[in-house]
């Protein structure tokens, strides 16, 4: 039987068909996965993906290590090793570990200029951002040790060393994130820039970056990413890349301080997502601590840390749609949009159970994963139903697999095993073709972004191993 075909209408009316291919078998495409991550392994780091990002992107290599650790625990061991061997000394780990055999990305290191100098706190070599991403980190280490109880005794054995040196820096990461992120207590995460969401376009954050003025001095420069994904509809804009490298200007300005960039950069928002993530990421790690009995006071950081941003998350919710808000700490007001991110308290709990039981309901709903339109039932990036929903463009309605995987592990994490298999079984239905696509169109399945995505290689081999 033909494959089905979807008609799309993109931008100026021109009418195209899409013909979804053949779903593989399973076997197929964990072969395929794990050949997408050998293809781009560099030997101590993973590209997130070959051609539009050449380099290690932080929540990317956590990830690329759960999939990695059902090929080799040795191997997904040193994509973490890789990552921490880039910390800044206060704890922040970047959001790029730069490659120095790799070209071709902008912005690279010249233009953070981190690694020239004169940022007391940044490491010579690698190269590095001078901002952060989600702290997944410790999920990452579970999953390897984990995959390593699987294994034989030297597979376990290494995984315990990895565990004992990879403590201190991830429990001083989570320290900074509690510290420089939420000096006041509020229990959320400040983001300095869409890009430390690792959601860098959503319209969560339209509000915010429309009160960054871009200085008449912003140096000049030429985009790569449009030369790689050439139809404009799937990428940020020019007008919204002028804001975000303006954004690295305030910071190279203050040399990546973290409390004068707290206080000054334009664009500041508590980011109820990566505070849920900080909330899961603390006691998934206190959690290892106490089986390898580790110091007894950073078990109890994390677990307060835990519960305040827990309680954060929670504080911030919506009694009119009961979704989670961001707030904008420049002008104190909460932020509405109907994103994923709305859905934090699921990851991180701290709800009642009537309101856990009402947002897991809306999460499955009409307007979310049980949209008729959707080709799987995986949470978009933004409601169907909303009106920033933008099928094919970034952060702003794609369904990314890398969201569902993640979703679908907290869900088992949780104890909600028939939800977990849902997810699992319609994020495999979303990658089936093994295409391994950065995100897909959520009413056709068209693959969309970069090709060969590393961490979409991953989440399939998670789910298939």
């Amino acid at each position: 039987m033909s494959a089905p075909t979807t008609r799309l209408v993109p931008p100026r009316g021109r009418v195209r068909e899409y013909r979804p291919p053949a779903r593989l078998t399973s076997q197929l495409l964990a072969a395929r996965a794990a050949y997408v991550l050998r293809g781009n392994d560099q030997g101590v780091m993973t590209s997130a993906a070959p051609r539009l990002y050449p380099h290690m992107w932080s929540w990317d290599a956590a990830f690329v290590a759960v999939g990695l650790a059902r090929l080799s625990v040795p191997r997904a061991i040193t994509e973490i090793d890789t990552l921490l061997g880039a910390q800044w000394g206060d704890g922040m780990i970047p959001h790029i570990v730069f490659s120095p055999d790799a070209t071709g990305y902008f912005p690279g290191p010249d233009r953070w200029g981190c690694h020239l100098g004169d940022v007391a706190l940044a490491p010579p070599f690698p190269a590095t951002s001078g901002i952060c991403q989600p702290p997944v980190h410790a999920i990452a280490l579970q999953r390897i040790v984990e995959a390593a109880r699987r294994q034989g005794r030297s597979d376990r054995q290494a995984a315990g060393d990895f565990l004992e040196r990879a403590w201190r820096p991830l429990v001083a990461w989570h320290r900074w994130l509690a510290e420089a992120r939420d000096p006041h207590g509020h229990g959320r995460v400040a983001v300095l820039h869409g890009w430390e969401s690792g959601m860098d376009n959503s319209p969560r954050w339209d509000g915010p970056y429309s009160r960054v003025e871009v200085g008449p001095d912003l140096p000049p420069y030429t985009r790569k990413d449009t030369a790689v994904v050439t139809d404009a509809t799937m990428r940020p804009s020019d007008r919204e890349y002028d804001r975000y490298l303006w954004l690295i200007e305030e910071m190279r300005r203050v040399r990546y301080d973290a409390a004068a960039m707290y206080e000054t950069v334009s664009f500041a928002v508590e980011d109820v997502l990566v505070s849920a993530l900080l909330a899961v990421a603390c006691d998934v790690l206190a959690d290892l601590g106490e089986e390898r009995q580790q110091p007894a006071a950073d078990v109890a950081d994390l677990r307060g840390w835990a519960r305040r941003f827990r309680a954060g998350v929670a504080g911030s919710v919506d009694p009119v749609t009961g979704l989670a808000r961001d707030r904008d700490l420049r002008t104190g007001e909460w932020l509405s949009t109907p994103t994923i991110a709305g859905f934090a308290p699921l990851l991180c709990g701290g709800l009642s159970r009537a309101d856990e039981a009402a947002l897991l309901a809306q999460f499955e709903g009409d307007a979310w994963c049980g949209h008729p339109d959707l080709v799987a039932a995986v949470p978009p990036s933004t409601s169907p139903a909303a009106a920033d929903f933008r099928a094919r463009e970034y952060w702003r309605g794609p369904q990314w697999p890398v969201i569902a995987w993640l979703f679908h592990w907290s869900f088992a994490r949780r104890g909600w095993a028939e939800r977990a298999a849902v997810l699992r079984e319609e994020g495999l239905r979303l990658v089936g073709a093994g295409d391994f696509a950065e995100y897909y169109d959520p009413t056709t399945g068209e693959p969309l972004g970069s090709m060969q995505q590393s961490w979409t290689a991953a989440a399939v081999l998670d789910w298939l191993c």
